[in-house]
């Protein structure tokens, strides 16, 4: 059963958990549609600067994006005017045209995270192909790592916080589907699947970064967990792996509470 669906409109700022949301082109609609960059274009995440986690996100009606952060208070983001010449951002090694959203936004973000950035808007007519590796034509992303979702069980997450010392929230490790009533790390054999009707593949093991490290309510990274616990029996190839990124094969709506079914 699917139990919860996350979506996080800015890259590596706060999600948002929702009860039923529609899949786009690209995946959960508004999904990482944002993300603050350098001043010269560069994506920023918070493997580098963990202070991001606390910047929240909402979002209003009309796709519009609003940022609240503990000090800065909030800030209703413009809307993206299409007529500026766009700015090329680098993402992991893909290289993207996107749309500036404007100088307010990147002051207030700026003086949020403490460091000059901007922030960038993934637009429609943008293309960023899932790794054709994994994917066939005319599968795309936005700003994710990579690919369009990731998928976690419920009781993976039972089995790791079984282990850890202290156990850790599912927001720590950010996906956007989280299944019950399966084995702990029963995803890890899944190819295909159905979440109420829409045909979804899974596409490959998630390799976990210092990300997992950000206590998402303080901006602060809490020590080598759960890094250090999962790579006593999640590491191979020297990557500790937790979760896998899924490529929806269809558009619909996801709801909470509906079946999951394997296909393979």
């Amino acid at each position: 059963m699917l139990s919860a669906i996350y979506l996080y409109p800015v890259k590596s700022l706060g999600g948002i958990q929702v009860r039923a949301w529609d899949l786009d082109c690209f995946g959960l609609h508004c999904d990482r549609r944002w993300m603050v960059v350098t001043p010269e274009g560069r994506f920023m995440t918070q493997r580098e600067f963990p202070q991001m986690a606390v910047v929240q996100s909402e979002l209003l009606s009309g796709d519009r994006l609003k940022l609240h952060h503990p000090d800065c208070g909030e800030f209703p983001v413009p809307a993206v005017d299409f007529e500026p010449s766009r700015m090329e951002v680098v993402v992991w090694n893909d290289r993207v045209d996107a749309v500036p959203v404007g100088r307010e936004a990147d002051q207030w973000l700026s003086e949020a995270i403490g460091v000059s950035c901007r922030l960038v808007w993934f637009p429609d007519d943008a293309l960023r192909p899932v790794d054709s590796a994994y994917a066939g034509e005319g599968r795309y992303t936005a700003f994710s790592d990579g690919f369009p979702l990731l998928l976690i069980g419920q009781s993976s997450l039972d089995d790791l916080n079984r282990r850890l010392p202290e156990p850790l929230p599912m927001r720590r490790f950010r996906p956007n589907l989280v299944v019950t009533g399966a084995a702990p790390y029963a995803e890890d054999g899944w190819r295909q699947i159905a979440v109420d009707g829409i045909f979804m593949r899974v596409a490959k093991p998630c390799s976990r970064c210092g990300i997992t490290t950000v206590d998402p309510a303080t901006g602060r990274i809490t020590g080598k967990e759960p890094l250090a616990t999962l790579a006593t029996y999640r590491k191979h190839n020297h990557k500790v792996y937790f979760g896998q990124n899924v490529i929806p094969e269809e558009m619909g709506t996801l709801r909470v509470g509906s079946p999951v079914k394997l296909l393979d």
